[in-house]
């Protein structure tokens, strides 16, 4: 991280011009417009990632931005700097500048409500022979049942879905989401 410092030090004072409030979210730096999103920096291995929330609706006309997570991100779009060469300040602030405006416009992406999905025959099968996580499973909101069913559905090997089982039985029968431990622990999860 040392290596970064010059880097995350030009980073922040070009933010620091901006209107952009810098608080600290999810142990990072993000920058935001009456209580928005708006920018995050991250610091990787080998880039500093400034992160856009709403950067799919920017137009990136240096087509630098990218989707960190092609299938799961919708909005959330980065632009990657190697080095203290790669920062063109007068692009960054356009695309800052950018970014601000379509806040003010409303540009905001609405995630899409999924419909629930059907179980895995591999979590269905199981639930059936044992009524009591059959029990808990259905005593679960519906968002976290969709979240195990995900869970096992991603998982391409059946030996892969049949250890997910394994580990997630005990999860469902203390009435425990698959992401509990990512979500606000204030509010009793």
């Amino acid at each position: 991280m040392d290596s970064w410092h010059e880097l995350l030090s030009l980073l922040r004072r070009i933010l620091d011009q901006t209107i952009l409030e810098k608080t600290n979210k999810w142990g990072g730096e993000v920058y935001t417009l009456n209580g928005k999103n708006i920018i995050g920096i991250a610091p990787f291995k080998s880039y500093i990632s400034v992160w856009f929330y709403q950067g799919v609706y920017l137009s990136d006309p240096n087509k630098v931005l990218v989707n960190a997570q092609h299938g799961k991100t919708k909005a959330l779009r980065q632009w990657r700097f190697y080095s203290l060469q790669d920062i063109d300040e007068k692009a960054l602030i356009r695309y800052i500048d950018e970014a601000i405006q379509n806040e003010r416009d409303g540009k905001v992406w609405k995630p899409v409500k999924k419909g629930r999905i059907p179980l895995p025959e591999e979590l269905s099968a199981w639930l059936v022979k044992d009524k009591d996580t059959q029990m808990a499973f259905n005593n679960l909101p519906a968002y976290k049942q969709t979240e195990y069913a995900e869970y096992i559905e991603s998982a391409k090997k059946e030996e892969t879905r049949n250890n997910r089982i394994q580990k997630i039985i005990p999860l469902i029968k203390e009435g425990k989401g698959l992401n509990d431990k990512y979500r606000n622990s204030s509010k009793g999860c």
